[in-house]
């Protein structure tokens, strides 16, 4: 069998001409979900703090020259509320509209290893937290008047399958995707009445360089073995779920965390 994604199926209509804002942009995951807007027509604004603008730039030049859509740079930290309302007026003043937000910044490769939680300190906690959870509100809140004035948009978080599978070793992890897809719920209650969606994907275990810092060969093997689709799982395998919750294509659904983790967690 082979080990390599599924080529992408094609991607659904109207996303052509719409404004994406894609936080964690210069990270695998973040970087991929930049170039498959891009590739759709959309234009991206892509997010991340500014040491990494190095790979977000890269990034965005790769998108916007594939193209047909364009992708810009937006140096921020999603946990502060000016550096938001900054991007906000950036990407309006860049392409005139925003219609779609992908909260993807998260905490993820600067963990310090697996520990149990009875050895994590509360310095730890909170910045997990902040970024993960208090960055996602503050994304939300950040964008829900421009979509609210433009007449709708999808906001997409991303979670993890962690916050049902409980991994060991990464409790404050765990618990701030857990958080992500309640305040997923929470939003897309209040958002609805304004056309405004919110839904979540929730990735199993990628093949990337953040996991493989994170976790043994031999732990990426047994989860690759663990999945009905018996293979590493790629960044580009999160696109597909992703796209669909975007675009106009998934407009009767809300509140919803689309697992995509190759058949291992059933919900």
């Amino acid at each position: 069998m082979s080990n390599l994604p599924a080529s992408a199926a094609p991607a659904p209509a109207g996303l052509a001409g719409r404004t994406v804002v894609v936080t964690g942009a210069g990270a695998e995951i973040g970087g991929a979900y930049v170039r498959a807007f891009a590739a759709t027509g959309a234009n991206v604004v892509a997010v991340d703090l500014l040491r990494t603008a190095r790979q977000a730039l890269e990034t965005t030049r790769t998108a916007s020259r594939t193209g047909p859509g364009r992708a810009v740079f937006a140096p921020a930290d999603v946990t502060s509320q000016s550096d938001w309302q900054l991007v906000v007026e950036r990407t309006i003043a860049e392409f005139g509209r925003l219609d779609v937000l992908v909260n993807n910044a998260a905490v993820y490769r600067a963990l310090s290893g697996k520990r149990p939680l009875t050895e994590l300190v509360v310095e730890e906690w909170d910045q997990v937290f902040a970024v993960n959870v208090r960055g996602t509100w503050l994304g939300i809140k950040a964008v829900a008047p421009a979509m609210v004035d433009s007449g709708g948009g999808s906001i997409v978080n991303v979670s993890s399958v962690v916050g049902r599978t409980g991994a060991v070793g990464f409790a404050h992890y765990v618990a701030s995707k857990a958080a992500v897809e309640g305040l997923t719920r929470a939003a897309a209650r209040e958002l609805g009445e304004h056309n405004v969606r919110v839904n979540a994907v929730a990735p199993g275990l990628v093949d990337n360089d953040a996991s493989r810092t994170l976790n043994t060969e031999t732990y990426l093997a047994a989860a690759a073995r663990a999945r009905s689709l018996p293979r590493p799982m790629q960044a580009d395998d999160l696109v597909g779920a992703l796209l669909w919750l975007a675009s106009p294509a998934s407009s009767f659904v809300t509140g919803q965390t689309v697992v995509v983790d190759g058949g291992q967690v059933f919900t």
